[in-house]
């Protein structure tokens, strides 16, 4: 199949597909004039990276996984092919983005309590407005 029917097939961008054959998830043939042609396995594959994509992971992390990669959906959770690896980077990869929702958990927690001080100093003004004098102050100090 050609790009476009990948594309298509997989809910993914042209511009995705080379990519992720740039990054050495995806192997395209060529044809005769010279475009791109995929395997019926290259769904799966595709499939795959674009779920592990959506879970935070970056692509050399997928390449980890590469050999599971052609697998439906659901085997491919389930591949084995290095367990103990593959534990270790999705463990790796959780940790990171458990570290990034604490942070945002603290921004959030100073934006609430920046908002109810505003607030209360002007409990009648629209928010929009609360804020702007306070950038007016920050500006001033």
């Amino acid at each position: 199949m050609l790009i476009g029917e990948l594309a298509q097939r997989t809910g993914a961008s042209k511009r995705s597909l080379r990519y992720y054959e740039q990054q050495g998830l995806l192997v395209a043939g060529r044809t005769a004039k010279g475009w791109r042609a995929y395997d019926e396995s290259a769904v799966n594959r595709v499939r795959n990276v674009r779920e592990l994509l959506a879970a935070g992971l970056g692509t050399e992390d997928i390449l980890q996984v590469a050999p599971c990669l052609d697998m439906k959906t659901e085997e491919f959770m389930a591949c084995q092919d290095s367990p103990a690896e593959t534990l270790a980077m999705y463990e790796r990869r959780l940790a990171a983005v458990e570290e990034k929702a604490a942070e945002l958990a603290r921004y959030r927690t100073r934006l609430v309590a920046r908002i109810a001080r505003l607030r209360a100093a002007d409990p009648d003004a629209e928010l929009g407005e609360v804020l702007r004098r306070a950038e007016e102050t920050d500006r001033t100090v």
